[in-house]
């Protein structure tokens, strides 16, 4: 037989109440620097140099970091408070597949501003990736980074 845990059944734990908390300021103090990273958004796309990358098409994978700077859904829990990573997904995915461009820099730039367009951002990083790229030598990947800082308004 097992001596039991002191702690109790972790499945049996109240979850904690912010407002039980000592010493905690009110909720506009807690807000937090935010960064959202998406990795990994496989898209089917025509962008390329040779015109039989523009026609045939390929799969892209993107990455992008959004520097929200301070965000009060750290204390609010509420999504109105940040931004929707699955409406990011999809936008990017509209952006990448409604135009052909023939340089992944143009194609991360295109993105990177359109998602600070469309959102309250301090900043944006777009990384666009050719798991496959077209050249004679063998090559896990080839891709290209943007990074983009907000205009001051």
């Amino acid at each position: 037989m097992e001596p039991e845990d002191p702690r109790g059944d972790p499945d049996e734990l109240d979850p904690v109440d912010p407002d039980d908390l000592e010493g905690e300021d009110d909720d506009e103090d807690l807000a937090e620097a935010v960064t959202i990273e998406i990795t990994g958004l496989s898209l089917f796309t025509h962008h390329g140099v040779s015109a039989a990358e523009r026609e045939v098409g390929q799969r892209l994978v993107i990455d992008v970091r959004l520097d929200l700077g301070e965000s009060d859904a750290t204390a609010t829990d509420a999504i109105e408070d940040t931004v929707d990573y699955a409406e990011v997904c999809q936008l990017i995915a509209l952006v990448a597949q409604q135009r052909s461009h023939r340089t992944l820099e143009r194609l991360c730039s295109t993105i990177a501003n359109r998602l600070l367009a469309d959102y309250d951002l301090e900043g944006v990083w777009v990384k666009a990736s050719k798991p496959e790229p077209p050249i004679a030598l063998s090559v896990d990947e080839v891709s290209v980074e943007v990074w983009r800082e907000a205009h001051a308004s």
